[in-house]
């Protein structure tokens, strides 16, 4: 049966058919074409997901997500990255980068992202000289950021498929979110650097002049105890999670009641805008590590915050908007949950004929070493994604790969960060890359153009794969 729905989903696929359908077709002709009778099971298989309570959470990550993002949110979101880093060579590039950390956030959606953020720097960037495609390549490469900071949608779809913790899984992508954020902005600095990039300052009373805040002092005291809370950190005394935030309070106690150069007033107008939306994923984070509400529970209240913030702090939510949001969540559920009946019943099919069980022990008596193994999962993963989207591809391969991965003694959750960080590369590159899609449409050049320009970020990717597929203790810093 596996055979016969391999070789019809990948001919379906060659004629343009959409993805949840070519699965849905392909696993029911397998069937029937072994024994009428399995078709039975095809139609449990197609129910069973959708009745699974730990599902809700993806409609409402996605409805909280559009709430926030269908007002002035993006606005102030832009603002408040380039008061961080406008200011920079090449800043709205860097504005990019930055902007997409946090809209991950809040959307957890890479072509959301993608679409938010390249409407509204890529036609400022083109104005301002940048190369051209090199726009389109930053908005396409940054915004997979988004899959990887909570409430990621790839996680969420990761951990229902392969019964793994989904706010474990959240706290696991934070740490290589971040590296992939720092990669890329390295990358778009040297850039801006060599090519003479123009800033991007705000406007005066936006900026923020670090020596108003803070001085050789204050300086002074945050290395000394950031050094002390890293060394009990290693020691195994603290937490990260409780370092960070003992950090954060120690700089803002000697600041503010010490040296006294921190005042509230000092803080722009359009930072305080935007403080709001971004406390939406450290909500997320600390309610996921906190362990009291479940995953589903979790996106009920990002959808209670969205709404309270839109309405009350905000106030730019309509019932026309809202009604729009629920509208677009219904049609991007739908397709979602097409895609996951689509998938159970081909891992059906799979579970049925030991597929996950013979790829494991063929690569393990192919390959050997773990390692090797690993890298060749990272191979077949890179060379589906680059044909599959994201949410599709990490359906049809995470119930095959989980059996590999404990084979070789991997943890899920280093697995499904690593699966999550692989795919996203699929997402800006050729053909069927929809980040890159999306970005090339909003700029409006040559494919070829762009592909170019996103050569040293897929490096910078390649790395932080690598290091994420290798190293499992940066999956587990906030475990």
């Amino acid at each position: 049966m596996s055979s016969t729905a391999a070789i019809v989903f990948v001919a379906l696929l060659l004629l343009a058919t959409p993805v949840a359908h070519a699965l849905l077709i392909a696993s029911g002709i397998a069937m029937i074409s072994d024994d009428p009778i399995f078709l039975f099971e095809a139609i449990l298989n197609v129910y069973k997901p959708t009745a699974s309570f730990p599902m809700l959470a993806i409609p409402f990550f996605i409805l909280a997500g559009d709430l926030m993002m269908s007002g002035r949110f993006g606005e102030y979101l832009v603002t408040f990255s380039k008061i961080l880093v406008g200011w920079m060579k090449g800043g709205l590039a860097q504005v990019s980068v930055v902007g997409s950390l946090f809209f991950g956030g809040v959307s957890g959606s890479a072509v959301a992202d993608a679409s938010a953020m390249g409407n509204a720097l890529i036609p400022v960037q083109k104005k301002q000289g940048y190369p051209e495609g090199f726009s389109a390549a930053v908005n396409a490469s940054s915004s997979t950021i988004s899959v990887l900071i909570p409430p990621s949608i790839p996680l969420i779809l990761y951990g229902l498929v392969t019964e793994t913790s989904i706010p474990k899984l959240f706290l696991a992508g934070f740490v290589p979110g971040i590296m992939l954020t720092v990669m890329i902005f390295v990358v778009c600095f040297a850039i801006a650097r060599i090519r003479d990039l123009p800033r991007s300052p705000v406007e005066e009373h936006n900026r923020i002049v670090g020596s108003e805040f803070f001085d050789k002092r204050d300086l002074l005291m945050i290395v000394v105890a950031t050094g002390a809370l890293i060394a009990l950190t290693v020691n195994g005394i603290l937490s990260a999670g409780l370092a960070f935030l003992l950090g954060i309070t120690i700089a803002a106690i000697h600041t503010t009641f010490v040296s006294r150069r921190f005042s509230w007033r000092k803080v722009p107008t359009d930072l305080y805008r935007a403080i709001p939306a971004l406390l939406m994923p450290v909500m997320v984070v600390v309610l996921a590590r906190g362990g009291v509400v479940t995953p589903t529970e979790i996106s009920v209240i990002a959808v209670a915050y969205a709404l309270i913030v839109g309405l009350l702090i905000y106030r730019d939510l309509t019932p026309a908007t809202i009604l729009r949001c629920v509208l677009t969540t219904g049609m991007m559920t739908g397709v979602i949950m097409l895609v996951i009946m689509g998938s159970s019943t081909l891992q059906w099919i799979l579970s049925f004929e030991s597929v996950p069980e013979n790829l494991a022990e063929f690569m393990l008596e192919t390959l050997k070493s773990p390692w090797a193994v690993i890298l060749g999962m990272n191979l077949l993963m890179i060379l589906i994604g680059t044909f599959l989207d994201l949410p599709a591809a990490v359906l049809l391969l995470a119930p095959i790969f989980i059996g590999v991965a404990a084979k070789i003694g991997m943890e899920p959750i280093q697995l499904g960060v690593m699966m999550v960080v692989n795919l996203a590369i699929g997402l800006y590159t050729p053909p069927v890359g929809t980040t890159l899609f999306v970005s090339v449409a909003i700029e409006r050049v040559p494919m070829g153009k762009v592909v170019m320009q996103l050569l040293p970020f897929y490096l910078v990717a390649i790395l932080v794969l690598m290091l994420v597929s290798f190293v499992p203790g940066l999956t587990t810093i906030f475990l």
